[in-house]
């Protein structure tokens, strides 16, 4: 059961990061990098890890998400994919 989960959070890991990569939407891409952090929150619970998943959920899902915000709000929701 243990593998299952794992493999589960893996899958919702790669979908979170899929997810950040490919949005020209900053705020979406900001929400799939909380996905991935929270992903890895999970595994680490798995990995009888639960004081790194509660530092990962508080630095990572919590700062590094309300850091990105702030970084999106100043530059605009949308990424301009003009090069010229």
């Amino acid at each position: 059961m243990t593998g299952l989960l794992a493999i589960l959070f893996f899958l919702w890991m790669i979908g979170g990061a899929l997810m950040a990569i490919r949005q020209s939407d900053l705020l979406q891409a900001v929400v799939g990098f909380s996905l991935l952090s929270l992903g890895a929150v999970g595994q680490f619970f798995l990995l009888q890890a639960p004081d790194v998943a509660l530092t990962e959920a508080a630095i990572g899902v919590a700062a590094g998400s309300f850091v990105l915000l702030m970084g999106a709000r100043q530059l605009g929701r949308f990424e301009d994919k003009g090069l010229g």
